[in-house]
């Protein structure tokens, strides 16, 4: 029977326990059981409970390690000569302590527990205008882990003013992966949190969204264009303040580009800033755009495509909510 106990395995964590207890109680709610919960039962039930509350201790020792190592580069005398060496391992074991925190902190706990330690401020004041690339985006993807789906986080992250520097990294990082994680922590902070829009709206936000969708590199201008289209979808409120900027214009001159999987986001967000929105349907409609006869170029291009259906249906609905009306004869797309 002992044997029998130290074969069973114990759960990984809290929600394993919970299971533990889901199943217990389903379990009560069919027939009687014919005898109380063995003590055996018991006993493994408070170990197992006893392993988790060790594990969630060790993952903070962890978290303390890895800060520890991270707060060495404010110590250490950088780039002293004859010490290439020693730098380069230096910067390897940072790096690594970065991605185990960043593996640490998909947990909610841990990701709170990182913010009580400090570790949010030591990734703004030392790591995200490091000189090194690779510890400057693995600073921006550690936030984002943080930040992601946590409310206390992401306000405690806008109070000490990491949405500045991370716009600042997104718009004009010269390392690309820099700029994409940046703008990864950028969404986490600014979706489903009002107060993080408003500060993306006081740092020029939607320009910089602008300008990733015009960057060289294809990440940038997916997420640049996903990123926005899903803020005009959660805030239409909006509408006005993006198409005062020019906006329809440039995403039109960004759908004239070679053409782009990224270009099904920017369509929709057309599509967003042209519905109850009068003074976006009409730069739409600026015959000097020449988009009517460039949505149907497309349409007929996409055609057949089954990868790009999305993108056919923007195509054809953008075309229907501007120049439909233009042209009641027009009973349909070119198929």
């Amino acid at each position: 029977m002992a044997e029998d106990r130290q074969n069973r395995r114990y759960p990984q964590n809290l929600q394993g326990v919970l299971h533990l207890a889901v199943e217990a109680g389903s379990a009560a709610e069919g027939p009687a059981p014919l005898e109380p919960m063995s003590e055996e039962r018991k006993v493994w039930l408070r170990e197992a409970l006893a392993e988790v509350s060790k594990g969630q201790m060790d993952e903070v020792e962890q978290m303390k390690q890895c800060l520890a190592i991270l707060r060495k580069e404010g110590m250490s005398g950088r780039e002293r000569e004859g010490e290439e060496e020693r730098d380069e391992e230096d910067e390897d074991e940072r790096e690594s302590a970065f991605e185990i925190l960043s593996e640490l902190c998909e947990n909610l706990d841990n990701a709170r527990d990182l913010m009580v330690l400090g570790g949010l401020e030591l990734c703004l004041s030392q790591y995200l205008c490091h000189a090194q690339s690779g510890l400057r985006w693995r600073a921006a993807e550690l936030i984002a882990s943080c930040a992601q789906n946590m409310p206390q986080v992401q306000v405690h992250l806008l109070s000490i003013g990491a949405l500045p520097k991370l716009l600042q990294l997104t718009d004009s990082d010269p390392h690309p992966t820099v700029r994409v994680k940046g703008l990864y922590a950028v969404s986490c902070l600014v979706r489903e949190q009002e107060a993080g829009l408003q500060a993306f709206l006081s740092h020029d936000g939607f320009s910089v969204l602008m300008r990733g969708m015009q960057s060289e590199n294809e990440k940038v201008r997916t997420k640049s264009a996903f990123l926005l289209l899903n803020l005009l979808t959660s805030h239409p409120e909006q509408k006005d303040t993006v198409v005062s900027m020019g906006m329809v214009q440039q995403l039109v001159s960004v759908l004239r580009t070679p053409h782009s999987p990224f270009h099904e986001h920017v369509l929709g967000a057309l599509c967003c800033l042209v519905e109850d929105c009068p003074q976006g349907l009409k730069d739409c409609r600026n015959p000097a755009l020449g988009l009517e006869e460039f949505l149907r170029q497309r349409s007929r291009e996409l055609q057949g495509k089954e990868e790009s259906q999305e993108e056919l249906d923007f195509c054809e609905s953008l075309r229907v909510m501007c120049f439909r009306k233009q042209h009641p004869d027009d009973n349909g797309m070119d198929r």
